[in-house]
């Protein structure tokens, strides 16, 4: 039987789970692929440490001497960052190398180089689990809806921020309590400033944006909001009128090309994020055709990521030179959005406040400019965009204030 030679680049959590799942798992593996598996070598940081791999395995903290082997078919990436990954990747694809990825920073950035690179080179890149980790999101819009076009994707693409408003939610903790839990169980890192100031979700979202509709939308001009000053105050409020404060990440086409927001949104008990709680991920796609679609799982874990990364090389092998797909950006009909706001005011002008709710809970619906005006004479009001259908009853007892 042929061999596939792979290394790995990186040997934390991810890297570990990767090499765990091939082991486990190589008597599937290599009947799918009809090839034997031979892991040549791993790059690790450091060297002192001691690793648990098959004594075969070349060990090596340089990139060089992956570089320098006689065969080498597929390079696992599971570092962070930017550099020096994507220089790594640039000399693997330059090698000949297929190339599975699960590094949504250096993908948001240079995504596109890259591509273009493995294109010239005809080898295939990959990278499923730097979006949701297990959830299939990029292999649905491939293989999936590819006849359709992409009206609309959002996601809570972040496990950290869903399990610190979770627990703000079920257990009324602070936020420094929640995030210290998180951290105690080892959700959130010891630095959790790209989890809770939204950067985490924002790069995952520019991802799927250069795969649907290949561009993104300059970073200046996209809202980007963390969970940070979210409060258990809006957490109870939005709760007792039957909504949940979620951090989502949506992106949508139109003439100017994709739009993309990143920021805590009110949703209903009609939506379907409006369930995900913890560490789970989840994603709705709205084709023109399928209608909505909706994706959830664990969004994170060293075996959710090895398991969506291991897929990766089973999909280079069934079409290695698979282009990425690109739904035409035509623009939705004209929407007016619906928002949240809260806080204590004296006076409101055309807002409507929520049926059955506490006072300094009001519902409104317009532009996000005018809203925006609005909240720049009241500043101690909170927006939160509503997300989900409110019952048409409920709807129809609105009372203007």
């Amino acid at each position: 039987m042929e061999t596939l030679h792979v290394a790995l680049i990186g040997f934390g959590t991810v890297g570990k789970g990767i090499y765990e799942s091939i082991e486990e798992q190589r008597e599937q593996l290599e009947s799918l692929l009809g090839k034997t598996i031979s892991i040549d070598a791993i790059l690790i940081k450091d060297g002192d440490i001691n690793r648990e791999v098959d004594n075969n395995v070349l060990l090596t903290t340089n990139v060089e001497d992956l570089l320098s082997l006689p065969q080498l078919d597929v390079v696992f990436e599971a570092i962070i960052g930017v550099e020096p990954a994507r220089t790594y990747l640039a000399k693997f694809i330059e090698k000949g190398c297929h190339i599975v990825s699960a590094n949504k920073e250096l993908l948001a950035h240079k995504g596109k180089e890259l591509r273009s690179l493995a294109t010239k080179y005809k080898v295939g890149l990959r990278y499923e689990a730097a979006v949701a980790a297990s959830i299939p999101i990029l292999s649905t819009l491939r293989e999936g809806l590819k006849s359709n076009q992409i009206q609309e994707i959002s996601g809570i693409l972040n496990g950290t921020s869903n399990f610190i408003l979770s627990e703000l939610q079920q257990k009324e903790l602070s936020f420094e309590q929640a995030l210290n839990e998180a951290k105690e169980k080892g959700y959130a890192e010891a630095d959790p400033t790209n989890d809770i100031k939204g950067w985490d979700a924002f790069y995952k979202i520019l991802i799927l944006s250069d795969l649907v509709y290949g561009e993104q939308p300059e970073w200046d001009r996209i809202i980007r909001k963390g969970i940070d000053e979210v409060t258990s105050a809006d957490i109870k409020k939005a709760e007792s009128i039957g909504f949940r404060i979620k951090h989502i990440a949506s992106l949508k086409p139109s003439a100017d090309g994709p739009v993309i927001s990143v920021e805590p949104v009110a949703v209903t008990s009609s939506h379907p994020f409006f369930h995900v709680a913890g560490v789970n991920n989840a994603l709705q796609v709205t084709g023109n055709l399928a209608g909505s679609i909706t994706l959830n799982g664990p969004g994170a874990g060293a075996y959710p990521t090895a398991s969506a990364m291991i897929e990766d090389l089973l999909s280079l092998y069934r079409n290695s030179s698979e282009s990425v797909f690109y739904s035409p950006s035509k623009e939705n009909g004209a929407e007016v959005p619906d928002w949240l706001l809260l806080g204590e005011i004296s006076e409101v002008m055309s807002i409507e406040l929520l049926p059955l709710s506490e006072n300094g809970a009001y519902y409104a619906s317009g532009n996000r400019s005018d809203i925006e005006t609005y909240l720049e004479q009241n500043p101690f009001l909170k927006l939160y965009p509503l997300k989900g259908l409110i019952k048409e009853h409920d709807r129809s007892n609105l009372a203007l204030v």
